[in-house]
């Protein structure tokens, strides 16, 4: 199916809406999703959290993931001798890091792309 952006500004926005649901049809047009995914900081956060882990120490070991476009747990373990020593000498630290690598990359929020307005919450 085609699409358009609507990259109007916010105060037009709802109204280029209007005219493509009326010209299209309001069950033809819909809103596109956007998802973020578990960055590998974000996730070790996260698993500390759950776990109940010191938030201290669990930023801390989010903070050894080097700040690189795209970068996982795994490279970083390759990248960073000390993160890669806890790993292996750390059972706490092995845990965070075993769940972290496994939910890494899912999906953790779904949201409206940037166009949201209050005229048409849908989303594909």
């Amino acid at each position: 199916m085609p699409d358009f952006d609507v990259d109007f500004s916010d105060t037009k926005r709802e109204k280029v809406i209007e005219y493509v649901s009326e010209k299209y049809g309001h069950d033809h047009v819909s809103q596109i999703i956007t998802f973020g995914t578990m960055s590998a900081r974000m996730v070790i956060r996260d698993v500390g959290r759950v776990l109940d882990y010191p938030y201290s120490e669990t930023d801390k070991l989010a903070k050894m993931i080097p700040n690189e476009l795209h970068i996982t747990i795994s490279k970083a373990m390759t990248q960073n001798r000390e993160l890669n020593e806890l790993y292996e000498t750390d059972e706490n630290i092995r845990n965070i890091l075993n769940i972290s690598m496994a939910l890494e990359g899912m999906p953790r929020q779904a949201s409206t792309h940037a166009c949201r307005n209050s005229y048409n919450k849908r989303s594909c």
